[in-house]
């Protein structure tokens, strides 16, 4: 299938999907379409041929693929029903009423991605994208900051946010964590975050935490003339996310990290229209929607539903990582971030884990952007000069990105990169 084509006058919204099953794909495809808007598996009174015309969901187009002998999740209907394979797969496109839903995010989230998943006529389905008329989407929330804002704040105009995550991830008071976020500012990071396990812990309470970190990117702020963008972990009930965000925004800071997954639509909703610092999202749990390629949704997809609460950051594992990503999906997910919805509501993709020098160029050639938040944790604390030469190595190894040069000739005149090529090359082998 194609990409999507929408009616210009806005008033239909898409999905696609992958699914399997031994029954004709294309019956499927409109008992899905059905189930997900005015129907169920029979037509029942109220019903009327009028009702249906304004809101039922439509099968848009369906792409038959190779099928297989065995189905790919298990499925108590099919065997009360003595249903055996062969197992069809298909790509399917149903088109949904924008009135049926409004903007609504958690509806929005239920209507394309709902019960769909229990329907006992598929062994196996997979929401792979969602397409939204630029004037629907406007109708939800926007990013505050975005790629622009975002670089306003940090103070980089073009080049790519070099930034590292603070470890040990839980363990360190908040005095510690101030005199390691010091360093970092010391060694000339763009952006520091927090872990996504700790956000409140008794030993390091988030009030204290941010009060102690702050005092020390004020200090290089006046020190230096740079900013250090510094991605708070307020992951909370909504009411402490929106106090934790207020402290942030009176000790200077400029951006708050959320678990998406385990605060949810509404929360991370909710805290967009009460704050205007940059929202960092955080998709820790995205593996559990993904890693079946039967089941679950694909990125582009999630990306999409949770760019309508309007954070401003999203990340995307990183290329060559130490997860079980394949490159190719990494890829697909950052492109899907900076392609545009509506005019200019971008995300910024955020690379990290296992992040260093070596993996920089493939990362720009594949996505040909210097927009992102490239992360990188022993690609700079590890670094055998120190992480002064941690970061001056990335900052290298992007500029002979940017200019076409090699890696390895480029680290001719620069000794960092050079090390960092040495070291890391020789442990990733």
């Amino acid at each position: 299938m194609g990409p999507a084509i929408l009616p210009a006058d806005g008033s239909r919204f898409s999905a696609d999907y992958l699914i399997e099953t031994p029954l004709d794909p294309s019956a499927v495809a409109e008992v899905m379409a059905g189930e997900q808007s005015c129907g169920t598996f029979v037509r029942v009174e109220g019903e009327t041929d009028q009702l249906r015309q304004r809101a039922r969901a439509v099968v848009e187009a369906i792409d038959e693929l190779d099928g297989v002998a065995e189905p790919s999740l298990p499925n108590a209907w099919q065997q009360r029903q003595n249903m055996v394979g062969p197992y069809r797969r298909a790509r399917i496109r149903i088109s949904f009423p924008v009135e049926n839903v409004g903007p609504n995010l958690p509806t929005l989230a239920a209507t394309v991605a709902g019960n769909l998943f229990d329907l006992g006529e598929v062994t196996g389905l997979r929401l792979l994208d969602v397409t939204l008329p630029a004037s629907y989407r406007r109708r939800f929330d926007l990013p505050r900051q975005g790629i622009a804002g975002t670089r306003k704040l940090a103070g980089v105009a073009d080049a790519p946010l070099l930034g590292t995550i603070i470890k040990p991830n839980v363990g360190l008071t908040p005095e510690e964590t101030g005199e390691l976020v010091g360093r970092l500012c010391e060694a000339g990071v763009d952006f520091i975050k927090d872990d996504e396990v700790c956000a409140n812990p008794s030993h390091a309470p988030l009030e204290q935490r941010v009060r102690s970190v702050m005092k020390r990117v004020r200090a290089w702020r006046e020190k230096s003339g740079r900013n250090v963008m510094v991605a708070f972990n307020i992951s909370d009930d909504l009411d402490s996310m929106r106090r934790h965000a207020e402290l942030v925004e009176r000790e200077g800071g400029s951006c708050v990290m959320v678990s998406l997954n385990w605060c949810g639509y509404s929360a991370v909703q909710s805290l967009r229209r009460s704050t205007s610092l940059a929202l960092h999202g955080h998709r820790n749990g995205f593996g559990m929607m993904s890693r079946e390629p039967l089941l679950g949704m694909s990125y582009p997809a999630y990306q999409a539903l949770w760019r309508l609460a309007g954070v401003d950051h999203l990340h995307v594992h990183g290329l060559n990582g130490k997860f079980s990503e394949f490159n190719d999906e990494v890829i697909a997910s950052a492109r899907a971030c900076l392609s545009e919805m509506s005019e200019g509501d971008a995300a910024m993709p955020v690379f990290s884990n296992g992040q260093w020098a070596g993996t920089v160029r493939p990362t720009f050639d594949a996505i040909n952007s210097s927009d992102v938040i490239f992360l990188s944790g022993g690609g700079i604390l590890a670094h055998p000069d120190g992480a002064a030469a941690g970061v001056a190595s990335l900052r290298q190894a992007w500029d002979a990105a940017r200019a076409g040069i090699a890696l390895e000739e480029y680290a001719k005149d620069a000794p960092e990169l050079r090390r960092a090529i040495a070291f890391y090359g020789a442990r990733l082998k």
